[in-house]
């Protein structure tokens, strides 16, 4: 089942920047695409850097 909602939710993202009615539009399907991969970067980053520094592992 979740395969079939996978292969649904598949964007194509050359298709919607071709058929984009302006630049602006563009740049938002960019940034939608991209951001959550940033965020989840920087999340990951921020959990490994506190795991790193925690003082209680210490003793």
């Amino acid at each position: 089942m979740s395969h079939i909602l996978l292969i649904l939710q598949q964007i194509n993202i050359e298709e919607k920047i071709e058929n984009a009615p302006d630049g602006g539009y563009q740049i938002g399907i960019v940034i939608g695409t991209y951001l959550p991969f940033v965020l989840l970067a920087i999340l990951a980053y921020w959990a490994y850097s506190r795991a790193k520094n925690r003082k209680d592992l210490d003793d």
